[in-house]
């Protein structure tokens, strides 16, 4: 009795998916020949590449479904692009009873559920264009919702999930032993792939025979050296609501009735704007202030280049501002408030997306402490600074060197010592056109670098036009 009882279960169920694969089959997305899903389980306006991908194909005439988190607003042109639809999914909060595995285990389960019910309702797919990581559980969800619809399944791999999970856990924690394998098991269930670096494309083959293609990260066109005109309109905003941009030395100016920042001052009458004399030098970084960047590495930079000013180095004062969100803001923000410098003022705002580029557009340098959690990915905020011709000083891993080309665009440094000793080189009689800054400046403009749609049309496309 009981062993036909559960066949007539497993028969109940079996006829239950049947059922379901019929509907599945007899819906038709609107515009759905083409339609690709590009799908991150994690926060939309914080996934630049993603967005980047969604514009490309947009811009190819494809339909476009966006999944993901709505914590931070996309670009102004994917919401506004006709041809990308945004699915937004809920961000699951962890269960706070019992065991961290076990809450852990429950928000997957959720996560998983929530992921493949959104996915089955939204129109029908003919690919599914999925960051990773976050890839547990995402990547078995698509790998299933690609079986329903018979559609392809592109991974796009940034990293792996299983290292950064390490950076909290340690390599021999169960968990992170657990999402190495599912990683590398799922992983190969893909259709395509494509990777953020040579060395990961040499890694996926060789450590979990995976085929990847290369597509670097490229600045988006609006990436660039931001006019003098756009700079002072952007301090001057930003002066509302931050002190370090706000005109400190009013006294200097030659234009009494100038309209003037930090860094720059209009005269009302002619428009014409120019820097304010013996403005500070502008540093900047940006950060999703997780455990991979080890912000008290510039801090302590920052205490050796306030200590060379006090002891008569001839040195600008610094603005750095630190933009981003993320779970280890809190903790910098308080070391922040213990340091009391004369020489050197610390912000760290939240920009709206099209303010961003400005910035970058406007600094003089550039600091980058993303250290990879498997040494196999770029910074995507140095491919940024670079599309703005700005310099960076990046903290050295293994395969930095695909992107930062130490003494040509900029310098790679290994501590704090280290990175000290150069921003004290470069801003070194500041801001004249002369020394190294200059120089990586002048090769940045020079060196024309591909952009994003340039390299995605090179490298993505083909793709798709092959399966057609």
């Amino acid at each position: 009795m009981a062993a036909g009882g559960a066949a007539l279960a497993a028969l109940a169920a079996l006829g239950a998916l049947a059922a379901l694969w019929l509907w599945l089959r007899r819906r038709r997305a609107l515009g759905g020949a083409g339609r690709v899903c590009v799908a991150v389980l994690g926060d939309l306006g914080r996934s630049p590449r993603m967005q980047y991908h969604a514009l490309s194909l947009a811009r190819h005439g494809r339909g476009v479904t966006l999944l993901g988190y709505l914590q931070t607003k996309p670009r102004s042109d994917v919401l506004d692009n006709e041809n990308i639809r945004i699915v937004p999914i809920s961000d699951l909060k962890t269960l706070q009873v019992g065991p961290k595995i076990f809450q852990y285990v429950v928000k997957v389960i959720a996560q998983a559920m929530q992921l493949l019910y959104t996915m089955l309702k939204m129109d029908q797919p003919s690919y599914v264009l999925l960051q990773n990581p976050p890839g547990l559980p995402s990547i078995a969800v698509a790998w299933v919702a690609c079986l329903v619809w018979r559609s392809k399944l592109i991974i796009d791999w940034h990293n792996y999930g299983y290292t950064i999970m390490s950076l909290i856990h340690g390599r021999n924690h169960l968990l992170v032993q657990i999402a190495k394998w599912y990683e590398k098991l799922f992983g190969r269930l893909s259709d395509y792939n494509f990777c953020v670096t040579n060395a990961m494309k040499e890694d996926l083959w060789e450590k979990c025979n995976i085929r990847a293609v290369t597509l670097y990260d490229k600045p988006a066109s609006y990436f660039k050296e931001t006019p003098l005109e756009l700079q002072h309109q952007l301090y001057m905003k930003l002066a509302k609501v931050y002190e370090p941009f706000k005109a400190q030395y009013a006294t200097e100016s030659v234009n009494s009735s100038a309209e003037r920042s930090a860094f720059t001052e209009m005269d009302h009458k002619s428009g014409c704007v120019i820097k304010t004399r013996g403005q500070p030098a502008l540093l900047i970084s940006s950060t999703s202030w997780t455990e991979d960047e080890d912000f008290s590495v510039l801090l302590k930079a920052l205490e050796d280049y306030e200590q060379y000013i006090n002891e008569g180095v001839k040195l600008p004062s610094l603005v750095c501002v630190i933009t981003g969100k993320g779970p280890l803001k809190e903790y910098y923000n308080q070391l922040i408030d213990k340091l009391h410098f004369k020489h050197i003022q610390i912000c760290t705002p939240w920009l709206e997306a099209e303010d961003y580029p400005l910035l970058l557009g406007s600094a003089d340098l550039g600091v980058c402490l993303h250290k990879s959690s498997s040494g196999l990915d770029l910074p995507m905020k140095v491919v940024d600074m670079f599309g703005c011709c700005l310099p960076v000083c990046a903290i050295h891993f293994e395969c930095l060197h695909e992107l930062v080309k130490h003494n040509e665009n900029g310098l790679i440094f290994r501590d704090s010592n280290e990175l000290a000793e150069q921003l004290k080189m470069l801003f070194l009689e500041f801001p004249t056109l002369e020394g190294k800054l200059h120089n990586f400046r002048r090769n940045l403009r020079a060196s024309k670098q591909l952009r994003w749609d340039e390299s995605w049309d090179q490298t993505v496309l083909p793709l798709f036009r092959q399966n057609e």
